[in-house]
């Protein structure tokens, strides 16, 4: 049977960590987290469980390196375990962890034949959907566009840290982004390496509606701007250009990120 590990990047999130981390293991039993130098208590908490309970990993950062370095680190001790794969959910409530197995099946199903499934908080709409911040809205919907432009995908999210990557594909990955635009540099990457993409619908939550970028990213034009210099770095970095080498899906959507309360299949409308 394939043996996949689930990581859970977490930086100070001591309001969260006990319940999700319940949460998860009642889906999956092999649970890491990486601790990305967490400074309020979420580090005692961590050791305080496996103390009690030991029943998950901790791997952490000395100091705090940023989501994407978080990931890394993820794809790094999922390769070196021997695992078949990675699932990879955040740690702040905003991903259901009941839908894990949903990922799995998706990745060994031999008729998808997935190398990632993403998930997208753009495919349906769900009970209790939030309403995004719209300058996240606005970038989220540009950036997905304008990868899917450059890249020939069909993705709907470019951002859902919620998603199951197979051993192929991590070791296909070399990703050396280290804050929350790490995402591009996978999508880059997964193109370059001709890795197959399926994107699962799943709700769309915001709970943290004052979350910091970190500095001047904060600014939603600035931030927008770093995103695309990130894609440009990952472009060049795989060796070639990829721009303008669409690869249409006969049948499937338009390119783009779609009205959140259309109808779609929320397979195949997103398979790449």
């Amino acid at each position: 049977m394939p043996r996949f590990l689930t990581a859970l990047p977490v930086f100070n999130e001591v309001a969260h960590v006990d319940a999700v981390l319940d949460e998860v293991l009642r889906f999956t039993p092999d649970v890491m987290v990486v601790d990305d130098g967490s400074t309020d208590g979420t580090s005692r908490r961590l050791a305080d469980r496996i103390e009690a309970r030991g029943d998950v990993r901790v791997v952490r950062h000395p100091r705090n390196l940023g989501y994407g370095a978080a990931l890394a680190t993820a794809f790094r001790e999922a390769l070196s375990g021997g695992w078949d794969g990675l699932v990879t959910i955040d740690c702040d409530g905003q991903h259901q962890p009941r839908l894990i197995p949903e990922f799995l099946a998706a990745l060994v199903d031999p008729a998808m034949a997935a190398d990632i499934v993403s998930g997208s908080r753009y495919l349906r709409r769900f009970p209790g959907d939030s309403q995004p911040p719209e300058a996240r809205r606005r970038i989220n919907a540009t950036i997905t566009s304008e990868i899917n432009d450059r890249l020939g995908l069909r993705i709907t999210d470019a951002f859902c840290g919620f998603k199951a990557y197979s051993r192929r594909a991590l070791t296909a990955l070399n990703v050396s982004e280290t804050g929350y635009a790490m995402p591009l540099e996978v999508w880059v990457q997964a193109a370059a390496a001709g890795l197959s993409i399926v994107e699962l619908p799943v709700p769309l939550l915001y709970l943290d509606l004052t979350r910091s970028f970190g500095g001047a990213l904060d600014d939603a034009e600035t931030r927008l701007a770093h995103y695309r210099s990130v894609l440009d770095r990952a472009e060049t970095a795989a060796g070639f250009s990829l721009r303008g080498h669409r690869a249409d899906v006969p049948g499937g959507p338009p390119a783009g990120v779609p009205d959140a309360t259309a109808s779609q299949d929320p397979v195949a409308a997103a398979h790449c």
